[in-house]
């Protein structure tokens, strides 16, 4: 038997709520392509976080649908998401970063009410020191956050929404109505 390639009703609403959301101003969000080969229908969203014409985070929202369900997912529907940001080095040596990380990820997820099952990823911090032909340059930092998880409802707007504030947190945006005093004072 193969497999229909008729588009779920499920998956064609999930990909328009997930285009109906508009992120903050410093949150540049476009559609790539999907990847081909890990379910039966997918969409795929990147975003970059801007500061001052600089991009300081960037990161990939996978929609994935397969109507016969998986049993790793425990459902049908799995968002996946890869995230990374450049750090200050002293930053990216702190032993609490991974668990700062995923926290980033969790906190937004249950701020924005996007209701989640079987949870999983990876946070990675790196510091590279470049020698030789490729010396120069200051010690360069690295934080990814690589998750995925299946949504719990269909308010797919809250997940990407989520998703939204764990770029914004990732690239040390304040939350939205909060101005950085750094900013504050270069503005002055």
């Amino acid at each position: 038997m193969t497999p229909s390639t008729v588009t779920p009703a499920s998956f064609t609403r999930a990909v328009d709520e997930l285009r109906s959301v508009t992120p903050r101003d410093e949150i540049a969000i476009e559609e790539i392509p999907p990847p081909q080969r890990l379910a039966p229908f997918s969409f795929a969203l990147s975003g970059s976080v801007l500061r001052r014409e600089d991009e300081v985070a960037t990161g990939r929202l996978i929609l994935l649908h397969d109507p016969a369900g998986h049993e790793a997912w425990d459902g049908t529907m799995r968002l996946v998401t890869y995230v990374t940001a450049e750090l200050e080095p002293e930053l990216a040596a702190d032993p609490m970063l991974p668990a700062v990380g995923w926290s980033w990820l969790i906190d937004a997820l249950e701020s924005h009410d996007a209701a989640y099952a079987a949870i999983g990823g990876t946070v990675t911090q790196t510091l590279s020191t470049r020698f030789g032909e490729l010396a120069g340059g200051p010690t360069a930092a690295d934080i990814e956050i690589r998750a995925s998880w299946t949504p719990r409802d269909d308010c797919f707007a809250a997940h990407l929404d989520a998703w939204c504030t764990l770029l914004a947190s990732t690239a040390g945006l304040p939350p939205p109505g909060v101005t950085a005093l750094t900013e504050r004072r270069a503005a002055t």
